[in-house]
């Protein structure tokens, strides 16, 4: 049985007058954890101008390869070099498509707004698919045709297309810009 990806979603305030030590020490974690098994990314959001707190995230293939890098005596070792640095922190893990979704608050936006956003990223890769293999496998009996389809498509919508639909469609799908003002940023990108 598969398991589902898993995000660990740390927020932590910075210490007073620490702010260049916790950056470095940040992104030397994020080092760390990229030499485990299982590890699929991560990334560091920046507070909103005025507050001091930080949103680390950390993506693994499932739960046990989470588990193994947390507890790690490299990660403990990384923790204690970070003491001081920042206060006390607030996890949160999300498994699936929660962890596409959801924000270091643990909030997901509503599940209509999720489909659309993947309708959006499976569409044009849908139809460039079609465009480029359809004819080569119009002669296929149903079942080979969809499991090559699926096999191709599954790894390109995962890992890059519906992770840039989530990063353009962000604002939209947190309640902050409408669909029009998400339109005319993306016109004004082009221009």
């Amino acid at each position: 049985m598969l398991s589902d990806p898993v995000t660990l979603m740390v927020a932590r305030r910075v210490a007073c007058g620490r702010y260049r030590d916790f950056t470095a020490w940040l992104e030397e974690g994020r080092e760390l954890a990229c030499d485990f098994a299982g590890y699929l990314g991560s990334g560091v959001l920046a507070p909103p101008p005025g507050d001091d707190e930080y949103q680390i995230i950390f993506r693994f293939r499932d739960a046990e390869t989470l588990a193994a890098w947390e507890h790690s005596a490299s990660r403990r070792a990384w923790l204690a070099r970070g003491e001081g640095l920042f206060e006390a922190p607030h996890e949160h893990r999300a498994t699936g498509l929660d962890g596409w979704f959801q924000n270091a608050t643990g909030r997901t936006p509503p599940r209509w707004k999720q489909a659309i956003a993947i309708w959006l990223a499976f569409f044009p890769v849908s139809l460039a698919f079609q465009w480029l293999f359809g004819d080569l496998l119009v002669h296929f009996p149903l079942v080979p045709k969809v499991l090559f389809s699926t096999l191709a498509l599954t790894p390109v919508m995962v890992f890059l297309f519906i992770p840039l639909s989530m990063r353009l469609l962000g604002p939209w799908l947190r309640g902050e810009a409408s669909p029009l003002a998400l339109l005319g940023r993306l016109h004004q990108r082009r221009v």
